[in-house]
């Protein structure tokens, strides 16, 4: 038997962190190993115990989720630790900065209770945990926004020029399907080939680009233009 996902709870309200470990402690696969009050505290967490999985808050005070997890994610050793931004807003700018900064994806507080479940194992597989109309409404709302309304997070600084330089045509094609929020085999359809080929195109991209997973090639998308 594989070792059980090790997930790491961090939110400022003490029922939502107790009703996600009563979840989660449920099944046989995941275990809790922490509980976090803040993003500093979490941040301190996630370097004691290693977790897979942070579900992380966003709106918190002092050091909030945009902050840990941009610290979380820039900590050595902690490369192949994912984290699930939580929100109680769909369309939360926040979001977009814990994108930017290395999170996987995020859900609505509100989630169900198997979804939740099944986001923990879909993000430590390595998956994107986003639909991906959900993951473009959401980058839409945040660039089609005037400078005065993104308040909550810096506007996105352009990927520079050399790193699309260094794309193929193809490359940059495929970015921009990514970005439209299609999947591997919908982008396979679309330009009529095969899903292996369209796999290793999207895998090259991760390498291109330094994206942690297909969260980030999104974002990377929309702040070059290519999904605009």
């Amino acid at each position: 038997m594989s070792a059980p996902i090790r997930v790491l709870l961090v939110d400022d309200q003490t029922l939502v962190r107790a009703g996600f470990r009563a979840l989660l402690d449920s099944e046989d696969d995941l275990q809790i190993v922490g509980e976090a009050v803040d993003g500093a505290e979490a941040v301190a967490l996630a370097e004691a115990t290693r977790p897979d999985v942070v579900l992380m808050d966003i709106r918190m005070p002092h050091v909030d989720g945009l902050e840990a997890t941009r610290r979380i994610t820039a900590t050595p050793g902690l490369g192949d630790t994912r984290i699930i931004v939580l929100t109680t807003f769909e369309l939360d700018e926040y979001v977009f900065g814990a994108l930017r900064a290395g999170a996987s994806g995020f859900l609505l507080k509100d989630v169900e209770p198997q979804a939740l479940i099944e986001a923990v194992r879909v993000v430590h597989a390595g998956q994107a945990l986003l639909a991906p109309r959900v993951t473009r409404a959401l980058i839409e709302a945040f660039v089609s926004a005037s400078p005065s309304e993104r308040t909550l997070v810096p506007a996105p600084t352009p990927v520079p020029d050399g790193r699309l330089t260094g794309l193929t045509p193809r490359e940059r094609e495929i970015l921009a399907l990514v970005g439209r929020g299609m999947s591997n085999q919908e982008i396979a359809e679309h330009l009529v080939l095969s899903p292996l080929t369209a796999k290793t195109h999207v895998s090259r991209l991760f390498l291109k680009l330094g994206a942690r997973d297909r969260a980030q090639l999104v974002v990377a998308a929309y702040e070059t233009g290519l999904a605009g």
